[in-house]
């Protein structure tokens, strides 16, 4: 079992930076991710990481302004979030997955947290 608490986020002006972190118990040996959800819209993959941190994913949308890293010893995740725009602004959530494979889709994931709010105003 793992259990995962997000935490990190908050409200910053277009062009500004954040930093989310997901801090993790259980088994270490899962591959991580960070999902969005803006208002009204569907949840959608961000980035996500080996649990060895060698194998990195990008959105698209974020590739080059986001960078997801992880610390083993400290069982936390990170997303470094810069050059913010406003249609970066949603509910963040890291998600564990108990799978060999570095996946994108929503379903593939085992467990989530409850997210954290980052909001980037115009």
């Amino acid at each position: 079992q793992v259990q995962l608490v997000e935490s990190g986020g908050g409200s910053v002006q277009a062009g500004g930076s954040l930093r989310l972190s997901c801090a993790a118990s259980g088994r270490t040996t899962y591959n991580m991710g960070w999902f969005r959800q803006a208002p009204g819209k569907e949840r959608e993959f961000v980035a996500a990481i080996t649990w060895g941190g060698g194998i990195t994913s990008y959105a698209d949308s974020v590739k080059g302004r986001f960078t997801i890293s992880r610390d083993n010893a400290k069982n936390t995740v990170y997303l470094q979030m810069n050059s913010l725009k406003p249609e970066d602004t949603g509910v963040y959530y890291c998600a564990a997955d108990l799978s060999r494979l570095l996946r994108r889709s929503t379903g593939a994931y085992d467990y989530w947290g409850q997210g954290t709010q980052v909001t980037v105003s115009s």
